[in-house]
């Protein structure tokens, strides 16, 4: 077939390319890809830094006392003796029940009050609102050191000392922190919406609950989970209020085991790291479990504040 009869057989609108003149794909610069290896190579050693002590930790707690600091990573010696005696030689079920009661009390009570005082200085015009708020605020520049001996003296006074209430009671005044984050929220929301529902007739309360709390749900979540985080790993109020062993938290457990254990001549390491890895894993089970809304609620905040 000639050349003439091939051009007539084609399709009009249909542009044939020389195959002399098709251009090779564009190959990425070796700047460019240069870059990207390296930023993958950074992220690598970050996660790896990160992962390998919990990943220590969990291989310690499988060996015999004379092979946990022996640097392997694979167990020569595995054993789940460990995880058995540990339950023997310490409450650690007392301390775990008391823990998730602190956690659970703690992470609710900041979480509404928190609310309730953001949704105040949020909707509310009233005199004084800018510098209250400022005050507010100001009390995230003091250390907790300043207000520790006062704060101790208090609950002395109300006799709760020795017991779980100092541990999340100063949760029901709310926390600056979350106070301003979740004031970012509502502020964010139209005030038309709330002005409608007020004509309709809902009430404040009506209002907050079921309007602008459920709305700005991303940001409630993120603060029960930074609290959650912080009340589940707190040892210095333990450290303070809790004498008893049979009220320890396990963070003061854990601190009680290594003064025994540890540092008190029994070296018996194999037991404080499989104790760590029990109080560890709910807080990786945690966040595995709300990461979608950890996520959401980092990034909402970033995109509203």
């Amino acid at each position: 077939m000639t050349s003439a009869a091939a051009a007539t057989r084609m399709p009009q609108g249909v542009v044939t390319a020389d195959p002399e003149t098709r251009t090779a794909p564009r190959r990425r610069p070796p700047r460019r890809l240069a870059l990207r290896v390296a930023v993958l190579g950074a992220l690598v050693l970050a996660t790896v830094a990160f992962v390998y002590p919990f990943v220590w930790l969990l291989s310690a707690s499988f060996k015999p006392r004379g092979e946990v600091f022996d640097n392997r990573l694979i167990p020569q010696t595995f054993t789940l003796q460990n995880y058995v005696e540990v339950w023997q030689v310490a409450p650690m079920a007392t301390w775990l029940v008391n823990t998730v009661i602190v956690t659970a009390l703690a992470a609710v009570t900041v979480t509404l009050s928190s609310a309730l005082v953001a949704w105040g200085f949020a909707y509310f015009r009233f005199p004084g609102r800018g510098p209250l708020f400022g005050l507010v605020l100001a009390t995230m520049m003091l250390p907790g050191a300043v207000t520790m001996v006062p704060t101790y003296l208090i609950w002395k006074q109300l006799g709760l000392v020795g017991g779980l209430t100092p541990l999340w009671g100063g949760n029901l005044f709310g926390s600056a922190f979350y106070i301003f984050l979740l004031r970012q929220f509502f502020l964010s929301l139209p005030r038309e919406l709330f002005e409608a529902a007020r004509l309709d007739g809902a009430g404040n309360w009506t209002i907050f609950a079921r309007i602008a709390a459920p709305l700005c749900r991303p940001a409630l979540i993120l603060t029960l989970l930074f609290e959650i985080q912080a009340a589940w790993t707190d040892l210095m109020r333990p450290l303070i209020y809790l004498q008893d062993s049979a009220t320890f938290t396990v963070p003061r457990g854990l601190k009680a085991m290594l003064d025994q254990f540890g540092f008190g001549g029994e070296w018996h390491w194999e037991i404080v790291v499989t104790a760590s890895v029990i109080t560890t894993i709910p807080m990786i089970l945690l966040f595995f479990l709300g990461q979608r809304h950890f996520v959401q609620g980092i990034a909402t905040t970033g995109s509203k504040g």
